[in-house]
């Protein structure tokens, strides 16, 4: 009878279980794809960036992997870190107007990266692998979206280039995507004015604290003669006789 019962718990605990994949969507997570990491950065900084490429396929490893930087944000400098048992290849585009970095005016960017896998050093199945690059000025807009080609050992290609969707929702085959963010306006003259708010401050604070210090010392003054007054009269007050 005890059996009988568990078995019509597990029966009905599956059957919830059943029901919450269907109406709240608990499946298999989606499959992953190349994604930039840090995703955000300030507009004009620098910074150090990878490329997080996990491998998908379950007997091919990941070969080669081409990252197309964006035509309308172009960068100035843009530098890559060795990656070991990996070759890379660094291709430029002219442009105009130039691009000023440190005073200097750039004709040329940097417009496709690619990594190469040499011998066995490919991203194996169930692995991933980060391709780190350094890149800055960035530049004045909201987003970078990088376009990427991942190649796999048997020949297949996956194409990372889609755009972010206008509603939010994440498209089938996503590209990496890094968001720009305005820089704060410098703070330096509010920094520079706070010290000499803070002196005044305590002056006037200072002066305060005198001036009560004084007025109490003026009153237990009052309040001694006061007292010595009203003592002396006593003393000198008749005494009635009967």
């Amino acid at each position: 009878m005890i059996r009988l019962r568990r078995t019509a718990s597990a029966a009905a605990a599956l059957a919830l279980g059943a029901v919450a994949t269907a109406v709240l969507g608990f499946a298999a997570p989606a499959s992953a794809h190349v994604t930039v990491d840090p995703q955000e950065a300030t507009q004009g900084g620098y910074g150090r960036f990878a490329f997080r490429v996990p491998n998908e396929s379950d007997t091919a490893s990941t070969t080669k992997l081409e990252v197309v930087l964006p035509e309308n944000a172009p960068v100035g400098s843009v530098s890559t870190m060795p990656v070991p048992g990996w070759t890379v290849a660094v291709e430029k585009r002219k442009v105009d107007p130039p691009v000023e970095v440190h005073g200097s005016q750039l004709s040329e960017v940097v417009s496709r990266i690619t990594w190469t896998a040499a011998g066995a050093a490919g991203v194996k199945p169930g692995q991933f692998q980060e391709f780190p690059v350094s890149m800055g000025p960035l530049p004045q807009v909201e987003t970078m979206v990088f376009k990427t080609l991942q190649t796999y050992s048997d020949g297949n290609v996956q194409r990372w280039i889609e755009e972010p969707l206008p509603g939010g929702e994440e498209p089938e085959t996503p590209a990496p995507v890094l968001n720009l963010t305005a820089a704060s306006p410098s703070a330096a003259p509010t920094g520079a004015a706070a010290p000499q708010a803070d002196d005044d401050d305590d002056a006037e604070s200072d002066g305060v604290a005198t001036g009560l210090a004084v007025a109490g010392l003026v009153a237990g003054v009052g309040g001694l003669l006061l007292g010595g007054l009203a003592f002396s009269r006593t003393r000198r007050a008749p005494t009635s006789r009967e």
